[in-house]
């Protein structure tokens, strides 16, 4: 026989009652509701550790196309910060950062060929892979949360990642026009 579990009330060994779920879906939407949250954490600590990281990059970069676009990212970075701040809101949760490991690392990777490059076209174009590989990492993440706010039917956390995730693929598709424009070719021409 099939034990169902429905909106009843039972009684644990000690006792005392408690309400049980009413289905598995409303479960799941608790669980998922607590890993969106954890997400948001995540990537609001990424963020702001990019509002530091980014203009250390501005400052080893020598190509003026990648000055200006790494200029432009800072910008929408800190409204991405602000945003994500709207997020938490729209879910009455306080805004709370959550230690990135995955940024950490990135960025870490960004200071060590900033490090180890010399300057001009050769450390632009490893500014730029460091860069790239950052926004590949946000795009993943903004477009998981947006998928977990449409399936938690949060309209306002949906549109609010969306135009975060938009910003991310443009910002990843111009840095992909600076280095294809004449970075790269000026990279593979210097002697090793």
């Amino acid at each position: 026989m099939e034990n169902k579990k429905s909106n009843s009330t039972t009684t644990s060994q000690n006792g005392n009652q408690s309400k049980e779920r009413s289905s598995n879906g409303s479960m799941q939407s608790s669980q998922l509701m607590k890993l969106f949250e954890d997400e948001l954490k995540d990537i609001y600590w990424a963020e702001k550790a990019l509002t530091k990281a980014i203009p250390k990059m501005i400052k080893n970069a020598t190509s003026p196309e990648l000055i200006d676009a790494l200029t432009s990212h800072l910008e929408e970075t800190k409204n991405q910060v602000t945003r994500l701040e709207e997020v938490f809101e729209s879910i009455d949760k306080k805004a709370s950062a959550k230690k990135c490991d995955a940024m950490e690392g990135l960025i870490k990777e960004a200071e060590d060929i900033m490090e180890s490059c010399e300057e001009g076209a050769m450390c632009d174009a490893g500014i730029i892979s460091a860069g790239q590989k950052v926004e590949h990492y946000e795009i993943a993440s903004y477009g998981t949360l947006r998928q977990f706010a449409k399936t938690l039917n949060l309209a306002k956390a949906v549109k609010l990642l969306e135009a975060t995730l938009n910003e991310e693929k443009a910002a990843d598709e111009k840095l992909s026009k600076v280095a294809t424009s004449a970075i790269n070719v000026e990279a593979a021409e210097l002697k090793a």
